[in-house]
C-alpha cells in the first residue's frame, strides 16, 4: 500500500517504498521532486530560501536551495539511485505578496534588483540541479498563488493542486 508522508517547510524526505510525499501550502517555497525512474526511488525537498552555503552553522540543509538539492541527491544515491538516471520536477516559487517600496534583494535577469524570494528560490534550485547534472523534466513555477504537491516516488508523478487553478499532474 502507498504510504503518504508529509514534507514540511525546510524538510527533505526520501523513499524506496512506493510512498507519496506531500507538501502543503507552497507559496514562495519550492518543492524539489527528484527520482530515479529505473530504480523506483524518489524524494521531496521543501525549500524555503535560496542560499545556505555562506551559513556553515546552519544544521538544516533542507532550508536552503543549494544545500537541500545536494542533500536530496546524496540521500537518493544512498537508496541506490544512479546519478545519471535521476530526474527532477519543481513546483512553487510564487510571489505571494507585493511589498510597496521594497526593492532590496539580488540582481534580477534584467540587471535590476528583485525582492521576489520565490523567483530567487527557483533560480537557486535550477542552479544547484545544473551543477549536479540532474535534468528538470517538468516544472510549474511562479505566479501569485499557493500550491500543494503530492509526489509518487515510484512513478515520478507529481500532482499539483491549487484553490484557483484546480489540479494538474506533471
Amino acid at each position: 500500500m502507498n504510504e503518504t508522508l508529509t514534507v514540511g517547510v525546510a524538510e527533505i524526505k526520501v523513499s524506496a517504498n512506493s510512498a507519496t510525499l506531500a507538501s502543503f501550502g507552497l507559496g514562495s517555497c519550492v518543492a524539489v521532486a527528484m527520482f530515479d525512474p529505473i530504480r523506483k526511488v524518489g524524494g521531496l525537498a521543501h525549500v524555503m530560501l535560496p542560499e545556505g552555503r555562506s551559513k556553515p552553522q546552519q544544521s538544516n540543509p533542507g532550508k536552503f536551495a543549494d544545500t537541500a538539492v545536494l542533500s536530496l541527491f546524496q540521500e537518493l544515491l544512498k537508496l541506490g539511485a544512479k546519478p545519471y538516471s535521476l530526474k527532477c520536477k519543481i513546483v512553487g516559487g510564487a510571489q505571494m505578496f507585493e511589498i510597496p517600496g521594497s526593492r532590496s534583494g539580488s540582481p534580477d535577469s534584467r540587471g535590476g534588483i528583485s525582492s521576489n524570494i520565490g523567483e530567487r528560490n527557483v533560480e537557486a534550485v535550477k542552479k544547484a540541479l545544473k551543477e549536479l547534472g540532474v535534468p528538470i523534466v517538468a516544472e510549474e513555477t511562479g505566479g501569485n498563488f499557493g500550491r500543494t504537491v503530492r509526489f509518487n516516488t515510484s512513478t515520478g508523478e507529481l500532482e499539483i493542486t491549487s484553490i484557483y487553478h484546480g489540479k494538474v499532474v506533471i
